[in-house]
């Protein structure tokens, strides 16, 4: 028998996530130069990934 597609392991696994996580909009926004210092961290801009 076959494994099902969807039990493959992790590793094949290659889709970028379209959802940042807090931190992460935060570095991006950082190295855009959109972050300003001591800006809060609630109510961010939506953010997309770069490419």
């Amino acid at each position: 028998m076959s494994q099902h597609r969807s039990l493959k392991g992790t590793g094949t696994i290659a889709a970028r996530r379209n959802v940042l996580k807090r931190f992460e909009r935060v570095e991006l926004l950082k190295k855009r130069g959109q972050w300003k210092d001591g800006q809060k961290m609630i109510g961010l801009p939506k953010t997309k990934p770069d490419v």
